[in-house]
Order: C-alpha cells, then sequence, then structure tokens
C-alpha cells in the first residue's frame, strides 16, 4: 500500500472508511456466525456505521449515499426497536 494515498485522505475519506468498516465487520461478524443474524449488536454496528457514512455523505453533497446510508440505518434502527420490544 502506498503511504501517500493515505496521507492525502481528507477528514471526510478517514472518517466514511472508518463509517464503512463498521458496516463490513458487522457483516463479517454476521456471515460468519460469530453474532445473531438479528441480535442487537448487528443491527448497532449497522445503525452506527451507515450513520457515520450517511454524516460523511452529506458533508460532501453525495445525495446516492445519503439515501442509502439513510435508509440503511432507519432499517436498522426498525430492527434493533422490533428486538427491544420483545
Amino acid at each position: 500500500m502506498n503511504i501517500s494515498i493515505i496521507t492525502t485522505m481528507s477528514y471526510n475519506d478517514i472518517i466514511e472508511s472508518f463509517g464503512v468498516g463498521i458496516i463490513l465487520v458487522a457483516y463479517f461478524l454476521n456471515v460468519f456466525s460469530f453474532i445473531p443474524k438479528k441480535g442487537k449488536f448487528y443491527f448497532t454496528l449497522n445503525i452506527i456505521g451507515a450513520s457515520i457514512v450517511c454524516y460523511t455523505s452529506v458533508l460532501i453533497n453525495y445525495i446516492p449515499f445519503i439515501m442509502l446510508e439513510g435508509t440503511w440505518g432507519i432499517v436498522s434502527l426498525f430492527g434493533l426497536i422490533r428486538i427491544l420490544k420483545k
């Protein structure tokens, strides 16, 4: 990996990469059954990751990702609420 790539990343790139990383970790843990598919932790990771990515997409005014990550976060929030009500 070229070090200059890391040093040229903007604030938005770094924060968005962190958010995407959270979503990918949640997906990995879910696919390999380290966490339950419909568990609180899975939904929480998705809410946090999607919220971060949505926030950085707002900063750069990238509407497709605002819609995608906003929806991803809201759906995950509803999933978490449904679990907490049980």
